[in-house]
């Protein structure tokens, strides 16, 4: 059967694209969104469909619109869509986990290829996430730095299809760092990710497969116990 692609569907498309993009860190609150013509060009649409995934990013809470010679599409503090997203996972029983296992299956066969493929020029790209990591201010840049860290993975993976998937997986959910505290994460974070790094500098495949499994299991944990309370993250 043939799929027939209207409007509505490339626009939510579009709406999802930027929705993913704000999950991941790529724009944190306060950011402001390119220019209309811009965005447009750079995602291949015509300005009226991304105008109409913007009214829904902006009903949903994720963005708002200001007028005059500063103004633009701006992201918001997150508040209702981080408490929307919440409610939407407590009653989907089972979907963390699932998101949880879709991105061990895919990351660390990722993080495999990544160690037999790298280039310097992945190196270099992992160590500058980790140093941007180490160097973060607040919440917006830590999701940044940890998303890079990750995309570079993907990248060194050397695999168009599965760095688009990872993508897609990582844009499904709110860093849990949104919500918890911030050091604790940090920390754990920046530990794991320069563990990951090592395995893939030193081209040990199963070490990097193993780290980049118990990583990901954590943030699993760290969901749980946003999502559902601390006895359900003990589960």
């Amino acid at each position: 059967m043939n799929r027939v692609v209207t409007s509505t569907t490339l626009t939510q498309s579009v709406a999802e694209h930027l929705r993913s993009l704000i999950h991941r860190g790529e724009f944190g609150p306060g950011d402001r969104l390119p220019a209309e013509r811009e965005l447009a060009e750079q995602l291949g649409v015509a300005r009226m469909s991304l105008r109409d995934a913007i009214k829904t990013l902006q009903a949903d809470g994720y963005v708002e619109v200001r007028r005059g010679a500063r103004g633009g599409t701006f992201v918001t503090e997150l508040q209702r869509p981080v408490e929307n997203w919440r409610a939407r996972m407590r009653k989907q029983t089972g979907e963390i986990d699932e998101i949880a296992d879709f991105r061990i299956a895919l990351e660390s066969y990722a993080v495999r290829l990544a160690a037999a493929r790298r280039t310097p020029s992945d190196l270099s790209v992992l160590r500058s996430a980790i140093k941007s990591l180490s160097h973060t201010e607040g919440l917006p840049s830590f999701r940044l730095a940890d998303s890079r860290f990750h995309d570079g993975l993907a990248q060194a993976a050397g695999n168009v299809r599965l760095e688009t998937a990872i993508h897609a997986a990582r844009g499904e959910l709110f860093s849990p760092h949104d919500i918890l505290m911030y050091k604790e994460p940090l920390e754990a974070t920046r530990k794991d990710h320069e563990a990951i790094y090592a395995a893939v500098r030193d081209r040990d495949a199963d070490r990097a497969e193993v780290l980049m499994r118990e990583h990901i299991e954590r943030t699993r944990h760290q969901l749980r116990e946003v999502i559902f309370g601390s006895a359900a993250g003990q589960a």
